[in-house]
């Protein structure tokens, strides 16, 4: 679920820096997608790290 949880927040934190910039459509689906991808990875670790701690 964090994994998913970052995905999205990932994705709409890249759009809505990519429309601070003034960009268009397709600066924002790129940005969201690089933004969804780092979050997601790092949303993979903290959920890895969790199950080893547990």
């Amino acid at each position: 679920m964090i994994v998913l949880a970052g995905m999205l927040i990932g994705a709409a934190l890249g759009a809505l820096t990519a429309r601070r910039r003034r960009g268009n459509r397709l600066d924002m689906a790129q940005y969201a997608a690089g933004f969804a991808i780092a979050c997601a990875i790092a949303g993979l670790f903290l959920t890895i790290l969790i199950e080893r701690l547990a």
